[in-house]
């Protein structure tokens, strides 16, 4: 039987969830919920569904809801996460929340454990690694193909440059937020470097913006340098920016790991894996015959894929499915303690930003469950 879904914050990432449970066959969408009257009618009519204009009222009318899909924004496009969450969480309803889970990490912390108190899945829209080829280089991961990780570089950033720059922001949902790039953005890229390499338990932050933002008298920290750590030993560099330059090779998106048998690299999030095979490894040329800096042949996998929006089915399914088979709450993909973790690294950035560039081991993470808490 299909779940029953009420999608909670009706612009244009509301809208698109909604399009993605309406076109799947594990969803039932019943209900669509806006403060703002005009677009929540908009949608029912749309989806041809129930509109409502406060979540206790769509709760109160179906509840028999199975999930409350929150894509509300507010400041640094999270702030109305934290209480649409927690309404659900308490009337029974599994939660997928979009990025960032919350733009407060303790609310974030809050919204984790109440789940995981109920019995509850929540699930955040982390959704840059359901692709192909993030799906293709975690096999390689899986295969032995790349080893023990040495690396890993990120690179994402919107198109752009002094002659774009539009001015300073003068939305309310991020004037006067010079934190608004990195709480808004920094999920994504976090969770890539998290979902490829594991926990980071080190970070180095520091953070600028442009000339002619600080001319335009714009806040916005909208370039982020941060260096860090993984528990593996592995080291990371992440590198962020917000429509002040174009990057080169790898376009808007990159990313790279490198380690001891292999490497990858995929490019512009959904279009392009490039494997590289370590010098000696099965399929690749033999030393004997490579010159001092040549490297094997690369095995490139262009997907046909140029849009970005494709993600957006592939991870929402990815929710749908692992509710529909009672996964346990560990195994949950993209879960909201996954969510957490790029917080926590966002906030540990901000607090190495703030303290000059110091290093900053972010807060732990709760234990999963049924995992015993280590001793301090």
């Amino acid at each position: 039987m299909a779940l029953k879904i009420g999608v909670v914050g009706m612009r244009g990432i509301g809208t698109k969830h909604a399009e993605c449970h309406d076109e799947n066959e594990l969803a039932d969408l019943v209900a669509v919920c806006d403060v703002i009257k005009e677009r929540a009618d908009k949608g029912a009519e749309k989806f041809g569904v129930a509109a409502y204009y406060c979540l206790k009222d769509m709760l109160a009318a179906h509840p028999d809801l199975d999930i409350v899909d929150v894509c509300t924004g507010g400041y640094e496009n999270g702030s109305w996460h934290f209480e649409p969450t927690m309404e659900a969480l308490e009337a029974g309803k599994h939660v997928l929340c979009e990025k960032p889970l919350s733009n407060q990490v303790v609310e974030a912390r809050r919204m984790v454990a109440r789940a995981e108190e109920l019995g509850l899945y929540l699930g955040c829209n982390l959704n840059h690694y359901f692709t192909q080829p993030a799906d293709e280089a975690m096999e390689r991961m899986d295969k032995g193909e790349v080893g023990e990780i040495v690396y890993c570089l990120h690179k994402m950033g919107f198109p752009g440059g002094e002659l774009t720059y539009g001015g300073a922001p003068s939305g309310f949902r991020d004037k006067g937020f010079p934190y608004f790039h990195v709480k808004a953005f920094l999920a994504h890229p976090f969770s890539i470097m998290r979902h490829f390499c594991g926990d980071i338990t080190h970070v180095q932050a520091f953070m600028d913006k442009p000339g002619y933002r600080r001319t335009a008298g714009d806040v916005m920290l909208s370039v982020n340098s941060i260096h860090v750590r993984f528990a593996s030993g592995a080291v990371g560099y992440l590198l962020s920016q917000r429509g002040d330059t174009t990057f080169g090779l790898g376009g808007w998106w990159s990313v790279e790991i490198g380690g001891t048998r292999g490497s990858f690299v995929i490019e512009n999030c959904v279009e392009k894996l490039t494997y590289y095979p370590a010098r000696g490894t099965e399929g690749a040329a033999v030393p004997e015959n490579m010159g001092g800096f040549d490297s094997p042949t690369p095995v490139v996998t262009n997907t046909g894929i140029t849009d970005f929006g494709a993600t957006f089915p592939t991870r929402i399914h990815a929710f749908l499915e692992d509710v529909t088979n009672g996964v346990p709450r560990a195994d949950l993909r993209s879960s909201g303690r996954d969510a957490l973790a790029t917080l926590e690294y966002t906030f540990a950035a901000i607090e190495s930003y703030e303290q000059g560039g110091i290093l900053v081991r972010p807060k732990a993470l709760p234990p999963l469950h049924g995992q015993v808490e280590p001793e301090s």
